[in-house]
């Protein structure tokens, strides 16, 4: 099976999320796409109260896709939410021979460096990089360095989930999370 994971904070996902999933679905062919919303992200500071919320809000968003699936695999961990313990986990759970699709936006993507065991992780995954603006990564230093990554050639959507979250940005998530947003009281300032 040709699956690939998108895993976030998606706090809140938004209409750019499904986007780029639908894209990647359409591109490159996959079969499924797996949303992983992280419990403990562990390079933001989140109040564990909104887990659960941001974790409902991707179920509602995707409940439309069949192609679409939300996995709990970070929720059933007390520890952080290190990418390397969940693309192994998601490897074994599909007895996957070659590397794991791995949805990334250049922001994060340029941070990689940072990441938990990242020189056992790039070996696992090949990233699929979507741009943000803003954000230009030195594809040659990443490419020399052992990491397998294409860049998905769909244009830049300008939603933040931080001015939803502020709310400047209205009508950039899907209408079932925009009422569960309102209907739960989350980001009032």
């Amino acid at each position: 099976m040709s699956i690939c994971i998108f895993p976030g904070t998606f706090n809140p996902i938004h209409n750019a999320h499904l986007q780029m999933a639908e894209f990647a679905l359409k591109y490159f062919g996959f079969e499924k796409i797996i949303f992983i919303p992280a419990y403990i992200p562990p390079h933001k500071e989140l109040s564990s109260n909104l887990a659960k919320h941001r974790y409902k809000m991707v179920e509602i968003a995707t409940s439309k896709n069949p192609k679409f699936e939300v996995s709990d695999i970070e929720y059933k961990s007390d520890s952080p939410s290190y990418s390397l313990i969940t693309v192994k986990k998601i490897i074994e759970k599909y007895n996957l021979k070659d590397r794991l699709n791995f949805i990334i936006g250049t922001d994060a993507f340029t941070k990689l460096e940072t990441w938990y065991k990242i020189d056992e992780l790039k070996n696992l995954v090949h990233f699929i990089i979507f741009p943000r603006r803003g954000d230009e990564p030195n594809y040659t230093y990443f490419r020399n360095n052992g990491y397998d990554f294409e860049i998905a050639p769909m244009n830049y959507i300008d939603i933040s989930s931080t001015e939803i979250r502020h709310d400047k940005q209205n009508g950039e998530t899907t209408k079932a999370v925009e009422d569960y947003i309102k209907k739960n009281g989350l980001y009032i300032n």
